[in-house]
């Protein structure tokens, strides 16, 4: 039990009340809360000055703050991590939201990344926030790899799996390089990759070169680890996550100048794409959604927003993506959390049938 969690506990039934009702009402508007709109709602009539104490022994315990000159309140990011854990109800996922999550995979599921990419803009509809799609690496069988000079300092390495998949990189190759060295460079990885995967290659070459070092033509030794190089690259990591919905965090946030500077660090944020692994490392604890709040999401923390998240899984139960949303603190969380699960759980029933 966290510290959250067990100061809780200790409320009494008017506290917890009072808490839970300031919370919800400002997920739901964004606005602070006062003691005269919660003595309409409350379930027993008390007075406007008792809810005022209560909220006011509740921000002493971190829970609720004042913004600016406001006589109402809203929740801390302690607030908000203590409702999320002790006081959230998580709703069904609605009809019409899985119809368009469903609708998504459409008949051509041979293409994962295009698939995931209508998951992405279809998570961001029906959310309202901003998605993050990680899509797994193709860990299918190379049959042939080939490279393409371009120009004199440009080359594209390309990769033909077993399953027909085909992906290339542009790449700077070393200097010097002859028709002839980039042939052989190939010849020489073609000879290496029957019946392996490209994460099992890249020890296999470099042993393959040490061992053969009299063998291979420098150039052509210089030619393959160029080559390989480009796919351990952090961009190509990068470009495996598939961000959709970044208009929606505008739409959502319209209340001043440091909401604006806030949602423009998250942009920059989007716009590098960078710590991919961090990405997946948040949902290394297992299947099922996880919430991170405020500064808790170490990957977007300067700009202060909340990440839903949950991995999915290949058919022999690996972690091999990821899938969140990501917006405000004020997410509507209920609903966020069924709609992220289901994404996460049917992408990776896909993931699995078509391996």
């Amino acid at each position: 039990m966290n510290d959250a969690t067990k100061l809780l506990d200790e409320m009494n039934d008017r506290s917890r009340e009072v808490f839970r009702r300031v919370v919800e009402s400002y997920l739901d508007s964004g606005d602070p809360v006062g003691s005269r709109t919660l003595t309409r709602a409350m379930s027993e009539k008390v007075s406007a000055a008792t809810i005022r104490n209560v909220m006011q022994d509740l921000e002493f315990l971190g829970l609720l703050n004042s913004p600016h000159i406001s006589a109402g309140r809203i929740p801390t990011q302690m607030g908000l991590r203590m409702f999320v854990d002790g006081l959230l109800e998580v709703g069904d996922l609605d009809d019409s939201d899985r119809q368009r999550i469903d609708a998504t995979l459409g008949s051509n599921t041979a293409d994962v990344g295009g698939m995931l990419d209508r998951v992405g803009a279809a998570l961001s509809g029906v959310t309202q926030g901003a998605s993050l799609v990680l899509t797994p690496k193709h860990e299918a069988e190379i049959r042939h790899i080939e490279f393409v000079s371009l120009a004199q300092d440009r080359a594209l390495v390309v990769l033909v799996f077993s399953d027909g998949h085909v992906e290339n990189r542009l790449f700077t190759p070393p200097p010097g390089q002859t028709p002839s060295s980039m042939r052989e460079a190939a010849n020489f990885l073609n000879a290496l990759i029957e019946g392996r995967t490209l994460s099992e290659i890249r020890g296999v070459i470099q042993r393959e070169i040490a061992n053969r070092r009299q063998e291979i033509d420098t150039l052509a030794q210089q030619m393959v680890e160029s080559g390989m190089a480009a796919w351990e690259d952090e961009e190509s990591d990068s470009a495996r996550l598939i961000v959709r919905g970044r208009s929606n965090l505008l739409g959502a946030n319209e209340s001043g100048e440091e909401e604006l500077e806030r949602i423009r660090s998250l942009f920059d944020d989007l716009e590098r794409k960078q710590d991919i692994a961090e990405f997946l490392d948040l949902t290394e604890d297992g299947d099922g959604v996880r919430i991170f709040i405020g500064s808790e999401n170490k990957l977007f923390s300067l700009s202060g927003s909340s990440l839903v998240v949950s991995p999915y899984m290949n058919a022999d139960r690996k972690i091999v993506g990821a899938i969140g949303v990501i917006g405000p603190t004020r997410l509507n969380y209920g609903k966020i959390v069924p709609i992220v699960d289901y994404t996460a759980q049917l992408v990776g029933k896909l993931i699995s049938d078509r391996s």
